[in-house]
């Protein structure tokens, strides 16, 4: 039988989950990624962006949010397919050597993204209750153990668990931006005209690594397993992959725009409140105690809360995504709970030298952007073979426009590097 024999309905009744109940059953995997795309390498980035080049970059949002929705749907149409992670899969169609080369790849991303994420919920204690950073950092680590150990519940509540805290973080924005009172005029011209300095390359290079990251890009074609695993019992398995592939994209499309309207309100926040009042801010602690006088004592508990609730959700998921990685390319079997032991070990070594946590966090979101074609373009290969996907091949949109994020993205990472060694533009 040909491909789309017998499946008319199929195209129809695509638009109309959007009123299917279904739909809800689905909902939890995108939201779980999502939170690498609001963790505090984003704070970060998006807070030197706001505060140096006002509203400018807001559009660097806009793009990296849609490659973000593409590159996120792709991963987790690959799991829904295959019935494996991206790891597991590249393991499985490429060879040893390449496998290695990517592996390599897959785990300094993971630990520059631990790095920032253990950091920034240290970060969040600090400021909201004034404790030591190291003290903190050991604080961070055992309730990042203690919400992993909710998996032994069921992951569905692991799920409610991370959108709880993405929950927390939006409403803390939406706090943040009510008393900042930003010109939306400004606001709109810039999320839609693009302009880049020499200046702002750098911090554009940081938003777009802080936006796309490369760890989810493994971890979401697992997060779905959990559901892919109960195709295996229906009388028409392509059918539930068909069904499950459309409300995957109606989760990442709910997923990843909330993200972007919190990276958003952080540079309008910054914009209007550091930017517009000439305030130079050069550490995430002197952001904190900037908005204390200029909005008020609520506006600074609401940044130092979601600092705080992003360090630690984005800390748990990135830890899952470090177990994916390792468990997909090189077929160990890792506990969960001896890898985050491990990846606090840099993240505390950091805040012992007494290093810039501000720096530290934009650095690592830059590397970041590094690493992400190392990700996707294993990502795009698979998912453009009908031998891998059946069904839910890419189509040749998809892939040009998957070809198009990467060229962006290789793009400005050249940029950068033309830049370092004293290239002008």
């Amino acid at each position: 039988m040909a491909q789309n024999e017998g499946r008319p309905e199929e195209g129809r009744r695509w638009f109309p989950a959007f009123r299917d109940a279904q739909v809800w059953y689905y909902f939890g995997p995108a939201f779980v990624a999502s939170v690498a795309y609001i963790d505090p390498g984003n704070f970060a980035a998006n807070i030197q962006g706001g505060t140096e080049f006002g509203y400018t970059l807001l559009w660097v949002l806009l793009w990296s949010n849609a490659m973000a929705i593409l590159v996120q749907y792709l991963s987790a149409k690959l799991g829904i397919a295959t019935g494996r992670s991206l790891p597991q899969n590249c393991r499985e169609h490429f060879s040893p050597k390449m496998n290695i080369s990517l592996w390599v790849a897959a785990e300094i991303s993971a630990l520059a993204t631990d790095l920032a994420e253990f950091l920034g919920a240290a970060l969040g204690f600090y400021l909201l209750f004034n404790l030591p950073l190291l003290p903190s950092a050991l604080l961070t680590g055992v309730l990042v153990f203690m919400i992993l150990g909710t998996e032994l519940y069921g992951f569905r509540r692991l799920e409610q668990i991370i959108m709880l805290f993405v929950a927390a973080i939006a409403t803390c924005y939406a706090i943040e931006l009510f008393l900042a009172k930003p010109d939306w005029g400004q606001v709109a011209y810039h999320v839609l005209v693009p302009q880049l300095t020499p200046s702002s390359v750098y911090i554009a290079v940081a938003m777009l690594g802080a936006t796309v990251m490369p760890h989810v890009v493994y971890l979401h074609s697992a997060l779905v397993q959990g559901r892919v695993k109960e195709h295996e019992a229906h009388p028409e398995p392509w059918l539930k992959k068909l069904h499950h592939a459309k409300y995957e994209l109606i989760d990442v499309l709910a997923a990843m725009n909330g993200a972007w309207l919190v990276n958003s309100a952080m540079i309008i926040m910054s914009a209007a409140v550091f930017y517009h009042s000439g305030r130079q801010v050069l550490t995430i602690e002197q952001a904190h105690e900037t908005l204390r006088p200029l909005l008020g004592r609520l506006s600074a508990t609401a940044f130092a809360f979601a600092l705080l609730c992003s360090g630690l959700s984005s800390s748990t998921v990135g830890t899952m995504a470090g177990q994916v990685i390792i468990e997909g390319f090189l077929k160990i079997r890792f506990s969960i709970f001896l890898r985050r032991l491990l990846t606090m070990i840099p993240a505390i070594a950091v805040i012992a030298a007494g290093y810039d946590p501000l720096k530290v966090l934009v650095l690592s979101q830059v590397l970041l952007s590094f690493t992400l074609p190392f990700a996707l373009l294993p990502l795009i290969v698979l998912t453009r073979r009908a031998n891998v996907m059946g069904d839910l091949v890419n189509n040749r949109v998809a892939n040009w426009l998957a070809y198009f994020t990467v060229a962006v993205i290789i793009s400005l990472n050249m940029l950068l590097l033309y830049q370092t060694f004293g290239g002008t533009f």
